[in-house]
């Protein structure tokens, strides 16, 4: 063999090594991320519909789920690789020994309403009602429970809490008369306007850190995917500054992904979530610290782990650092 042929042979290699490089590289470019819920996953729809992950060179799956039970299985066993969902599922996973951490707040408190019928003016005429809830462990559930405690009213004494269902059935109890208030997020807030209820409290005024909304991941997928990660959180903050400043296009994407079709109700639900979503998506020890408190009283193992733990703040500052955020929102 001359030495023409053995630098041909030489390059070959090289550029076949290359590509190969390149393909592996292009395959580590996939990212897989479930949600589950409505409205409050409006910037996730963002992320999808505007290409914002694609833009960075990722080739990302968005998958709907009927549950964050199911979607937090899929990624304990390897198949997701973000799943877009509430604290609950963070703790109680975590709790058992999961790797799970969470990357991006969402939503960082509760987006919902106490609705009641419009004889009832005053906080305190509540007691000794009865009031429509979400499921024992529900983000409802505990919206109502924190909510009226900050309200001076005790949840277990007095007031009396019945499980009803979903928010849809908790506006119907309330419509026939089961229970005489209930706990709604938008749209459903001016819907059971429209039925003659009012709006007493918008438990979001409160400011309880509570994390609605989060992005959770494993421990495990950060360490092989640490670079994916800090490409969504980007993708998840510019999606962020869509929602807050793109309304007729964000308007339309919640149409299209919740089947929202009355102005109105798109217009409130929108002004619902604009308000509360952060312009630097911080998944904070507070927000996590609040579950665990009310946890701790049924679960005593919740009293004594660090919430500080169960979250990763490494990617926002990476993308803080970048100047994204400031460029962004102008500060």
């Amino acid at each position: 063999m001359n030495f023409a042929s053995s630098k041909f042979i030489l390059a070959l290699a090289l550029m076949l090594g290359a590509m190969a490089f390149g393909d592996c590289a292009r395959a580590q470019e996939r990212l897989r991320v479930a949600w589950a819920g409505g409205a409050s996953n409006a910037t996730i729809w963002i992320v999808q519909e505007k290409g914002l992950l694609k833009k960075q060179g990722v080739n990302a799956e968005f998958i709907s789920v009927n549950a964050s039970p199911m979607a937090l299985q899929a990624m304990i066993a390897g198949e997701l690789d973000v799943i877009v969902t509430s604290v609950t599922t963070l703790v109680n996973s975590r709790l058992t020994g999961a790797d799970v951490v969470m990357i991006a707040s969402i939503v960082p408190t509760f987006p919902a309403h106490i609705v009641t019928q419009k004889s009832i003016t005053e906080v305190k005429q509540l007691k000794g009602k009865t009031g429509g809830v979400g499921r024992a462990g529900t983000t409802t559930e505990i919206g109502m429970r924190l909510g009226l405690s900050r309200l001076g009213i005790d949840p277990n004494t007095d007031v009396k809490l019945v499980p009803v269902g979903a928010t849809a059935d908790a506006l119907a109890a309330l419509s026939k008369g089961i229970v005489q208030f209930s706990i709604l997020v938008e749209p459903f807030v001016r819907e059971a306007e429209k039925l003659g209820f009012k709006s007493l409290v918008d438990i979001s005024a409160l400011n309880i850190p509570f994390h609605w909304n989060a992005a959770l991941t494993r421990e495990a997928t950060i360490r092989l995917k640490a670079l994916l990660m800090t490409k969504f959180v980007r993708a998840l903050a510019e999606a962020i500054h869509i929602f807050k400043t793109d309304k007729d296009s964000t308007m339309k994407i919640i149409s299209k992904f919740s089947r929202i079709t009355n102005p109105d109700s798109l217009e409130r639900t929108h002004q619902a979530f604009a308000k509360l979503l952060p312009e630097t998506p911080t998944p904070s020890p507070e927000g996590v610290k609040t579950y665990l408190d009310y946890l701790a009283a049924t679960r005593p193992e919740a009293a004594k782990v660090n919430p500080k733990e169960f979250v990763d703040l490494s990617f926002v500052q990476e993308v803080q650092a970048s100047g994204l955020i400031r460029q962004l929102h102008g500060k």
